[in-house]
């Protein structure tokens, strides 16, 4: 049967869309257009999805419809004799931003899916990477081509269609940020892309001027933002009414009729121009400017047009071996308004429209089929004539630009004031085709301004040179001499950006395949899972295979291991079992003391077992008991694994020595921020003066005294290893000079590396900015704006209410930083995120065994031990449904990881944290603690809550000198994650413990060189510029 398709719509939870935007409406609609197979729009939605399984029942395969009851309703409203049931389709767009070829790329796709539970598969695996409840067209930081991938992964007939290809922002062919071919976007993928889509802007004969676009189906839908714009645009298809049919008519073109299109200078993005300035260029006028807006110097829009050209390896004019069919029409409420003169939605146009749908039937039948001679005698002369030169495309065209939509009129301001006089039924004088309308300049063109390249930014890391050949010529010399010393320890006082990691790694690889070590006799240590899996890369890199025997560990694994070979020689069980932080707190429930007081011992307890200080008669009791109770359950804590293993060490001279014999070469990594037992365990495992023990760190950046670490143990390294050799280094390949010295300066007065002074590889910078704002809210939509800006716009609507310039800039969320003093910043910072689409990512170094979900998990798996372990977990997921796809992905992966050995699953919950939550394929804004951002950099970093009371942190407004110190060093950390752009943001009333606040501007601001920091203050726009609903095109 042949019908008429609209498959790319949204919802009424898209930005910028009617509130109308239901199910009922679409199909109230679609009866009228005479559409007989509509897109659902927005499936990853979960408020939507679900009003998708309560109105729409299952079709023809692959198909949905409305409920009876309500079907009924929506053609009695419709008020068209209907003779195609309206069918629904699951279809989503997608908006993806990342970064691809030293480009930011900005794509949008349309993705389908025949049933609901390949949709729910999608919309899982989506919610891993970004927000889904933002926005019914979800903006993720993922690349194209993995976007296709989990789209195939779903399943059988789900596919993909990249949307509005010429779209200058967002969309794969754009000018703005896109590619210069469908393989290019997706890849080794891009062989499963076999239709795109063209957009309002554009119409088959200028697509078919790219010979790289024959092997595509050329497909038009209307993206509605509102029910009254379904058909716009359109597919014709002559297939079974059947999603599978539906998809293998754009794979082969067998039953594909063509389009129903716009007239391509409708479009808003036809030609070139400068709205602001009210230029509008053709392509070559563009061309001869240099792409600068001669009124004002800036660069123009480059329009589809001008894109097209730039593509083409074809004349215009050109057909292909089997070009498809179209037509071009005018929306019949235009045509109305344009007879009436007068606006689509007035009562007369509106009415007039209603009456003809009854006499007629639905809008693309009259504007299609009707004939011409019936409309004469039924609707005037004037309506007949009018759709006669719609049909034959004799139309006076005032082609869009640069978000401006044209004009198409079918008639010249003489011929309306005449049809106007004599009334409807009155003949025209036959008029010659008129020709294609140029737009004059709307002032004489100006002296073109000389281009300015926009500089392009510096490379990350600027690989220092040394001038020697081999394995170290990527070191700077400072790093070099770190390095190959091997006579005894090292001791390296590394500054922020020196090259911490890559020093010791190097030093490793050059121990290895220079000096002849035994890979296996060598030790890396570090303090998270998430920096030693990036050492084992980087060995990897550097070694090969060699790299898989260096033991690369933290330093409670590193204890966790010692305990499960030796811990029989302290009593203890096999297999060792690490007690969640639930198992703790009900040891402690038992002895007799509520939920809240365990909850607030068990730092104490930590505290305790890291510093070895004895604390008060009470809590040493009540260690006694709870370390007994744990033993006795098989079980140690967290803090066990490396006070046991000194204990161990110190008991047993003969493992001790087997420990020393197998790691002969040591190297730890930020070693300023180990505690009194870790640096224990270190001093057992080397003993020796001239020991090969390498540590590197820096004082100025331990930032972990609450917990236990002890910058004391770095301080006196040189007294406990006399031969030791120090060395610093200077060279910062991170930070921009300006950004650097704000942070030394702040630093300065109580550094504790007073002869340190660090050298900026990258000379200049943008100015640090302080920034005040009236309120919390206030400096989250700050937050929101500025990366919004820095991006340059993340949707149509940033860049038509000013939120964005729409030029093209490097930026990409994955580039960009917020971090806080505590966890209770964050929720702010998440909904203001959230509610601008833009994706985020919220990290801690909290304990995955510490998560509720995790507790949950672990307690349900007890409780069930029955069958595979993950089949046991994917029973868990199906019942409690966590909402946290990252948490679940990482879950399934340690789960496979861990085979059916449960005591192996749950060690390793203990010692991963929420750090490792991240999706390497996801890019998005993190939200991170000060703490949890070390070892970290951005290109863009922002920090909130820069106020006395929160930075530096005080519960009742007393600070001793060292506390501090601490939190001084703390905001050194957190500036210097920054590469090329720093804010300092502080709010002027912020509601703090359960009060509204007034707190002063942060003591460490004051320190700043005015000379490297502009300070200004945020204003919030109450109405945002641009009132008018926007769309797409």
């Amino acid at each position: 049967m042949a019908f008429l398709a609209d498959l790319h719509v949204h919802s009424k939870y898209s930005r910028a869309t009617s509130h109308d935007l239901d199910l009922e409406h679409l199909a109230l609609w679609a009866y009228r257009k005479g559409i007989a197979v509509v897109a659902t729009g927005d499936f990853t939605h979960p408020a939507w999805m679900a009003e998708i399984r309560e109105k729409l029942v299952p079709a023809e395969p692959g198909l949905f419809r409305l409920r009876d009851e309500l079907d009924r309703e929506a053609r009695r409203l419709a008020g068209v004799p209907a003779t195609t049931p309206v069918r629904f389709m699951l279809e989503v767009e997608i908006s993806t931003i990342y970064k691809k070829g030293d480009r930011v790329r900005k794509v949008h796709h349309l993705i389908y899916a025949p049933d609901l539970e390949k949709a729910e598969r999608i919309r899982e695996a989506l919610g891993r990477i970004g927000n889904l409840s933002a926005d019914g067209r979800p903006i993720l930081g993922l690349d194209s081509r993995d976007l296709l991938e989990i789209t195939l992964e779903a399943g059988e007939g789900c596919y993909l269609v990249p949307a509005h290809i010429w779209t200058p922002w967002f969309s794969v062919l754009g000018s703005k940020s896109g590619f210069d071919s469908i393989e290019e976007c997706y890849g080794d993928l891009a062989g499963h892309i076999f239709a795109v889509e063209t957009g309002l802007s554009s119409d088959p004969p200028m697509n078919w001027r790219l010979s790289a676009l024959d092997r595509y189906t050329l497909v038009s839908n209307s993206d509605a933002h509102s029910p009254a714009k379904l058909g716009r645009e359109a597919c014709l298809f002559d297939t079974e009414l059947d999603y599978f049919a539906i998809k293998r008519a754009l794979e082969t073109g067998r039953g594909y009729g063509g389009t129903v299109e716009f007239f391509p200078e409708e479009g808003k993005y036809h030609l070139d121009g400068h709205r602001a300035c009210g230029v509008r260029l053709e392509p070559a006028e563009t061309r001869a400017l240099g792409g600068r807006c001669p009124v004002c110097g800036r660069p123009l829009t480059v329009g589809v047009l001008h894109r097209v050209e730039e593509l083409a390896d074809r004349p215009e004019g050109t057909s292909p071996a089997r070009p498809m069919s179209f037509e071009s029409l005018i929306p019949l409420e235009e045509v109305l308004a344009e007879i009436e003169n007068k606006g689509a939605r007035t009562k007369v146009v509106q009415q007039r429209y209603e009456r003809l749908l009854r006499t007629f039937g639905p809008e693309l039948t009259i504007l299609r089929e009707v004939p011409l001679e019936e409309l004469q005698q039924r609707a005037g002369s004037l309506l007949a004539e009018a759709i006669r030169r719609m049909r034959a495309g004799e139309v006076i065209r005032e082609a869009g630009y640069d978000g401006t939509y044209g004009v198409i009129r079918l008639f010249t301001d003489a011929e309306r004031k005449q049809g106007n006089a004599v009334g409807l039924l009155f003949e025209l004088p036959e008029s010659a085709p008129a020709r294609k309308k140029r737009p004059a300049a709307s002032e004489p063109p100006l002296p073109r301004p000389s281009r300015v390249a926009e500089p392009s930014p510096p490379p990350l890391h600027t690989p220092p040179r040394n001038g020697s050949g081999g394995l170290l010529v990527g070191l700077d010399p400072e790093q070099q001499a770190a390095a190959t010393y091997t006579d005894g320890p090292v001791l390296v006082v590394a500054g922020p950006g020196t090259g911490k990691t890559r020093t010791l790694t190097y030093r490793l690889a050059y121990l290895i395949k220079e000096r002849g070590v035994d890979p296996a006799q060598c030790l890396a240590v570090t303090f998270t899972r998430r920096a030693a899996d990036e050492m084992r890369t980087r060995l990897q890199a550097l070694l090969g295979e060699a790299a898989a025997n260096v033991t690369v560990t933290t330093f409670h694994g590193l204890g966790l291991e010692l305990l499960q070979t030796y811990g029989d020689r302290l009593g203890l069980p096999q297999p060792l079992r690490v007690a969640t932080e639930a198992e703790q707190r009900a040891v402690l429930e038992a002895q007799g003391l509520s939920p809240t007081q365990a909850q607030r011992l068990l730092p104490r307890i930590s505290y305790r077992k890291r510093t070895g200080q004895p604390g008060d008669e009470r809590l040493e009791t009540t260690l006694q008991a709870y370390d007994r109770a744990l033993r006795e359950s098989g079980r140690v804590d967290y803090d066990d694994l490396i006070r046991l293993s000194v204990q161990l060490l110190e008991d047993h001279p003969d493992v001790a020595g087997a420990c020393r014999e197998r790691f002969r070469w040591i190297a730890v990594d930020e070693f300023q921020d180990v505690d009194a037992n870790q640096y224990r365990l270190l001093r057992l495992l080397a003993p020796e003066a001239e020991a090969r023990l390498f540590v590197i760190g820096d004082p100025d950046q331990a930032i972990y005294g609450f917990r236990g670490g002890d910058v004391r143990c770095f301080l006196r390294f040189a007294d406990d290893y006399p031969a030791t050799r120090r060395v610093i280094l200077r060279q910062n390949y991170r930070s921009t000079q300006a950004i650097l010295e704000a942070a030394a300066r702040m630093m300065a007065r109580a550094s504790l590396v007073p002869d340190r002074e660090l050298a900026a590889v990258r000379p200049g910078g943008v100015p640090v900015e302080v920034v005040a704002c009236p309120s919390e809210r206030s400096e989250a939509i700050f937050v929101a704006e500025t990366i919004e800006k820095l991006i340059g716009g993340t949707s149509y609507y940033a860049l038509d209410s000013g939120r964005a310039d729409g030029e093209e800039h490097s930026y990409t969320f994955g580039d960009v930083a917020v971090l806080y003093r505590t966890e209770a910043q964050a929720a702010e910072l998440q909904e203001v995120l959230a509610q601008a689409g833009i994706p985020y990512q919220k990290r801690s170094h909290r304990l995955l065994a510490e998560l509720p979900e995790v507790e949950a998990l672990l307690a349900y798996l007890q409780e069930n031990p029955e069958g595979p372990l993950t089949e046991r977990l994917e029973r868990w997921a199906a019942a409690s449904a966590p909402e946290r796809e990252a948490l679940l992905g990482v879950l399934r992966a340690l789960a496979a990881q861990c085979g059916d050995d449960l005591e192996a699953f749950r060690n390793e919950l203990a010692l991963r944290s929420e750090a490792d939550l991240w999706d390497a394929r996801a890019e998005g804004v993190s939200l991170l603690t000060l703490h949890a951002a070390k070892g970290l950099e951005f290109r863009v970093v922002f920090i909130v809550g820069c106020e006395e009371g929160l930075l530096p942190l005080t519960y009742n407004g007393r600070l001793d000198p060292e506390q501090e110190a601490e939190e001084r060093r703390l905001l050194f950390v957190g500036m210097t994650r920054a590469q090329e752009r720093l804010f300092l943001t502080h709010a002027q009333r912020r509601r703090w413990m359960g009060r509204v606040r007034t707190p002063e501007p942060s003591r460490f601001l004051a320190d700043l060189p005015a000379r490297f920091v502009r300070r200004r203050t945020h204003t919030v726009r109450r109405v945002p510029t641009g009132g008018r609903q926007l769309e797409l095109f």
